[in-house]
């Protein structure tokens, strides 16, 4: 994948998480932590907020070089120069620190991107690449440390490659993740701009590191990578978080499988499609279905259930046959997250055929 990216939501377990279980089934829960505290992975914004190997951590400093224009840093700094540096000092000198430990709020925390100058002064030394941040594991808070001190030297050192050159590492790294896809594809995997990168996937056809090629029923040049292979089949059962590689692109989700697929969890209740975390579901070669997902921790006197308020299938699905092989899917996930049980409810059009089948499997 290559990027794993970030998302605080727990309704049923950080996003980040899912991807992993999605193509490795059950592993240790702490993988990702571990590879971070390893300094195998580090954390910057990638794909939004992201997990990325830190062996491509010299691909990203032309962004970390260049000046942005976040108005909330540029405010900070006409207020207050020389705060940035005298945070920077206190890392320095202190160690590891959270936005928390600036105590920098006055008045009342807000809901959402409520920031007071500790955190902006954090995040913008963040951007910079100057340090660098850990999560911690008791309330998922970023604590922050200076680079040097979280990856290994090796990582550093490594001669840091112009823009064009990064640019065009990272469009051949999306390809690869791919196997094919148009310019837009390459440039959202790792949120670059097309026009900066449209000359230089140019560049990659004509030197043979991309072929360009057409894909039925798409109406823009596609880009394939010369290692890209197809399968003879696919035997997948995947229950996909809606911030994994495969999906979180709307356009190609349409274009690759007829999926449409907004998240819902910031639409009031009454205007729910589908529900508020619901992953789509890969299987075979496409995307059939759709899961609502929460795991309540609390229910069976602390044992937890994994619940599936709603169970969705796509047109043309047999219901029955995706039933059969979801029920394996989710008792291994509950399993996964340490939960008794699987209790699925009574809406979508599979919630009757996916109940029996979890319990049929339950009693093997």
């Amino acid at each position: 994948m290559g990027v794993i990216q970030i998302d605080s939501v727990n309704v049923l377990v950080r996003s980040q998480e899912l991807p992993l279980f999605a193509r490795l089934g059950p592993h240790p829960r702490d993988l990702i932590p571990a590879a971070t505290a390893d300094g195998e992975l580090f954390e910057y914004w990638v794909h939004e907020a992201s997990h990325v190997p830190s062996a491509h951590h010299h691909l990203h400093r032309w962004q970390m070089a260049r000046d942005h224009k976040w108005s909330r840093y540029w405010d900070l700094h006409q207020r207050r120069p020389g705060f940035v540096d005298d945070v920077l000092r206190r890392i320095e000198r202190e160690g590891p620190l959270t936005a928390g430990d600036l105590r920098e709020r006055v008045g009342k925390k807000g809901q959402w991107w409520d920031w007071d100058d500790g955190k902006v002064a954090l995040e913008h030394l963040f951007w910079k690449g100057t340090i660098s941040a850990r999560r911690r594991a008791s309330d998922f808070a970023r604590v922050y440390d200076l680079t040097e001190r979280l990856l290994p030297a090796s990582v550093l050192t490594r001669p840091t490659p112009d823009e064009p050159a990064a640019r065009r590492e990272l469009l051949l790294l999306a390809a690869r993740h791919h196997g094919v896809g148009t310019l837009e594809d390459l440039t959202d995997y790792h949120r670059q701009k097309n026009e900066p990168c449209r000359p230089l996937v140019r560049e990659l056809v004509a030197d043979g590191s991309l072929l360009e090629v057409q894909v039925e029923g798409w109406t823009k040049p596609a880009y394939l990578h010369p290692d890209a292979r197809l399968p003879r089949r696919v035997d997948a059962c995947a229950l996909l978080s809606p911030f994994d590689p495969v999906c979180w692109h709307r356009d190609r989700n349409e274009r690759l499988f007829g999926f449409h697929y907004r998240i819902e969890i910031y639409t009031p209740a009454p205007r729910r499609k589908f529900g508020y975390y619901v992953l789509p579901v890969l299987w075979g070669d496409r995307l059939a279905g759709r899961l609502d997902l929460k795991a309540d921790r609390a229910a069976d006197g602390g044992e937890g259930v994994l619940l599936v308020p709603g169970a969705f299938t796509e047109p043309g699905v047999d219901v029955a046959q995706l039933a059969d092989a979801l029920a394996p899917e989710l008792a291994s996930l509950a399993t996964w997250l340490g939960l008794a049980r699987v209790q699925v409810g009574e809406r979508g059009d599979m919630a009757c055929a996916l109940a029996a089948a979890a319990a049929h499997y339950a009693r093997q």
